[in-house]
C-alpha cells in the first residue's frame, strides 16, 4: 500500500515544486550586496567567506578592462548572481559613481533565474 502511494506522492511534491519555481521567476526581487565582476566573483567563491572576499575586491579592479570585459553581477547571500547586459552597464556606472574604492553595497532590483539577473535598477545603500 505504501508503495503505490510514494510515487504519486512524489510526483505531486515535484509537480508543486516546479510551478512554484516557474511562478517565482520573473517577479521583481531586490538583492542586497557587493558589485564585482564575473572574474574575481569566481576566486571569492572559492574563499571560506564569499560574501567578505567580494567586498574585498576593489573597484578599480573591478572596471579594470579584463575585468570589465567579464560581465558584472552581485554578490548577495553568498551567492553570484550575473547580470544581463543592461544590468552590466548600469553596475559599470554605478561603481564609476561611487566614492568608496572597496565594500560599497548595493541594491539591484530585477527578476532572477537561477543564477541570472535581469536588472531594472541598481541603488547604493548609503
Amino acid at each position: 500500500m505504501i508503495k503505490k502511494l510514494l510515487f504519486p506522492t512524489v510526483m505531486l511534491a515535484a509537480a508543486i515544486s516546479l510551478i512554484s519555481m516557474v511562478s517565482a521567476q520573473g517577479k521583481s526581487t531586490t538583492l542586497t550586496g557587493v558589485l564585482i565582476d564575473k572574474a574575481c566573483a569566481g576566486k571569492a567563491a572559492k574563499s571560506a567567506n564569499p560574501q567578505e572576499a567580494a567586498a574585498n575586491f576593489g573597484k578599480d579592479c573591478a572596471l579594470s578592462e579584463g575585468c570589465a570585459k567579464s560581465g558584472f553581477g552581485v554578490f548577495a547571500d553568498g551567492k553570484f548572481y550575473q547580470f544581463d547586459e543592461k544590468g552590466a552597464e548600469q553596475a559599470k556606472s554605478a561603481l564609476q559613481k561611487t566614492k568608496k574604492s572597496k565594500g560599497s553595497t548595493f541594491k539591484v532590483t530585477g527578476s532572477v533565474a537561477g543564477d541570472k539577473m535581469t536588472v531594472e535598477n541598481i541603488a547604493e545603500v548609503e
